[in-house]
């Protein structure tokens, strides 16, 4: 299926997919993308009877996945008057769906579904799945988007450039701010005192200088005339730094090659920030060059 210049939502009806189907709206008429609504349902895995009750009118499963897809243009209507939107409405698992869709798409973008109350986590199974293995960057969405708010990218030494350049578009689409974080690790113990004529600068520092260098010209070189505010903290938590530096943010963005052991997880940076974020997250990974 060609999805390329397209932006895939999934919409499931729940209120934690609101705010996904209406940025997703918001950035199909900035990119001037098309704009793809998917719903899948799970009925038929456990009925066949998926019809209409005899003598009920608009009544019967299929409808109700129907009057879900409907609504999820009314949504998308509402933050965009008069947007094109594809609608295509599916049988099965919604993750396996949304992952195939994802191939060549600009964004796949999801809410959250979680249980809320277990140690904060608040991203539902799909949303995980997706953002491990979808072959497009992922936008998880949830409630505690600051409209206006910089654009926060997690810089790193391993593979910057893919997320650097997503954040870049999003901040101008936007008229937003670009904060990129790269957070150096703070030492548990203490360093030697350097003789004298001898520099208390720690050896990653210039590899940390270089690294930001280079992400700053290629931000420039990309979007000139970007809005750009560097930070480098120090902590002894990589996630929490970022997530410190984020707290008005409009939308964080974090690369993962992940590095799990199980196939399809995201890394351990990743999937805390995307678990205890308060906006919206975008997670870009470099597809795994196998087969799937």
């Amino acid at each position: 299926m060609d999805t390329a210049e397209e932006i895939i939502i999934g919409y499931d009806g729940s209120a934690a997919a609101v705010p996904a189907v209406r940025w997703a709206a918001r950035q199909a008429a900035q990119r001037n993308c098309g704009l793809h609504l998917v719903h899948s349902t799970l009925w038929p895995a456990i009925t066949r009877d998926l019809g209409p009750v005899p003598g009920v009118e608009g009544s019967g499963l299929r409808r109700a996945a129907e009057d879900i897809l409907a609504e999820g243009v009314a949504r998308i209507h509402e933050a965009v008057p008069g947007l094109a939107v594809k609608t295509t409405l599916f049988y099965g698992w919604p993750a396996e769906h949304l992952r195939k869709l994802s191939s060549g798409a600009e964004l796949l973008v999801v809410g959250t579904r979680g249980a809320g109350g277990f140690m904060g986590l608040l991203i539902g199974s799909v949303s995980l799945e997706l953002a491990a293995t979808a072959d497009c960057p992922v936008a998880v969405i949830r409630g505690g988007e600051h409209l206006g708010g910089p654009v926060v990218v997690g810089v790193d030494f391993d593979d910057w450039e893919l997320p650097l350049r997503q954040a870049c578009k999003l901040a101008a689409l936007a008229g937003a701010a670009l904060r990129m974080v790269h957070v150096r690790k703070k030492h548990w113990f203490p360093r030697p005192v350097p003789a004298a004529g001898i520099s208390a600068q720690g050896p990653e520092e210039p590899r940390v200088q270089a690294l930001l260098d280079a992400a700053e010209r290629s931000a420039h070189e990309t979007f000139p005339g970007l809005d750009l505010d560097i930070r480098s903290p120090i902590g002894t938590s990589i996630p929490g730094s970022i997530l410190a530096e984020a707290e008005d943010a409009s939308i964080i963005v974090v690369g993962t090659q992940g590095h799990g052991l199980i196939r399809g997880t995201i890394g351990s940076t990743a999937h805390a920030v995307l678990h205890h974020a308060t906006c919206p997250v975008l997670l870009v990974r470099r597809p795994s060059p196998g087969p799937r």
